[in-house]
């Protein structure tokens, strides 16, 4: 008994070091908080799908936040293998330890797991959360002889960005097909300008402009550009031009040089900033 009681100070010590303190900005833009809340009383993964740039990171720190549950948050690499996820031996003064990695971490202390970009991460690594994503809701940790069974609390969430998807970058439909799915975009202009305005520290109209620019550059999405400037790239624009920066030069460092390295394009781009600004 005293060893299970030890065990769960320890259980609640780890999720109170992980919850999300301060209430996150985030607006809503369809019915997406209300439906990732009935995916998370039922436990079901969730796939957030978007643009880069669109809010998906901020949402599920939003939801985590809500919600009262502990978030760790995995940025996937292609160099990221399985033992990054899920732990691997150590040796040290005392010889050999195990250390779980945060997959495993968040399996056991009941956190919501959130793997960003996941498509960036290899397919035989991906294959891991298999198991976590259907009615077993366990984890083998074959290295360490263990199979962790997951907290009632414990959600994955994970992320990608459909306009980079190629044959080699894309989720096997064996992985797809655990998740439910809650698609993103840049919100409408009134609301991204808010969001600009309040994340960015300028007034709306700046943000107004900053939104028309962006959707300028969206529209040459596959005409020059692979993506349109996203509303985190609008707001750190905000953000300079707040601390003095004049607009085009804020806007030529946060806007179009991170974009492209083509000179037409940067032109173009140049020319619509000069239009709004």
């Amino acid at each position: 008994m005293a060893e299970a009681a030890s065990q769960m100070q320890i259980v609640e010590s780890d999720r109170e070091q992980y919850l999300v303190k301060e209430e996150p900005y985030y607006r809503a833009v369809a019915d997406e908080v209300e439906n990732y809340q009935a995916a998370y009383q039922v436990l079901m993964p969730v796939m957030l799908k978007g643009p880069t740039g669109c809010g998906k990171s901020r949402f599920v720190e939003y939801m985590a936040w809500k919600l009262q549950k502990p978030l760790i948050s995995v940025a996937c690499t292609e160099d990221m293998t399985a033992s990054d996820l899920v732990g691997r031996h150590l040796l040290d003064i005392n010889g050999t330890r195990w250390q779980d990695g945060p997959l495993t971490v968040a399996a056991r202390i009941g956190a919501i797991c959130y793997l960003d970009e996941i498509v960036e991460a290899r397919q035989d690594t991906t294959v891991v959360i298999h198991p976590l994503t259907d009615h077993r809701r366990e984890l083998p940790l074959e290295k360490n002889g263990e199979l962790v069974k997951a907290h009632e609390d414990f959600q994955l969430v994970i992320s990608y960005n459909p306009g980079y998807q190629s044959l080699m970058k894309d989720l096997k439909q064996s992985t797809k097909q655990r998740f439910g799915g809650i698609d993103f975009d840049y919100p409408q202009a009134d609301t991204e300008a808010e969001i600009v305005a309040h994340e960015g520290g300028v007034d709306v109209e700046t943000a107004n402009k900053l939104v028309q620019v962006g959707a300028s550059s969206r529209n040459l999405k596959g005409h020059g550009l692979d993506e349109g400037m996203s509303t985190r790239l609008l707001i750190y624009a905000a953000q300079l031009m707040a601390e003095g920066v004049a607009p085009a030069a804020a806007c030529r460092m946060a806007l179009v040089t991170p974009l492209t390295d083509d000179p037409d394009m940067r032109d173009t781009l140049f020319a619509a900033v000069d239009t709004y600004f």
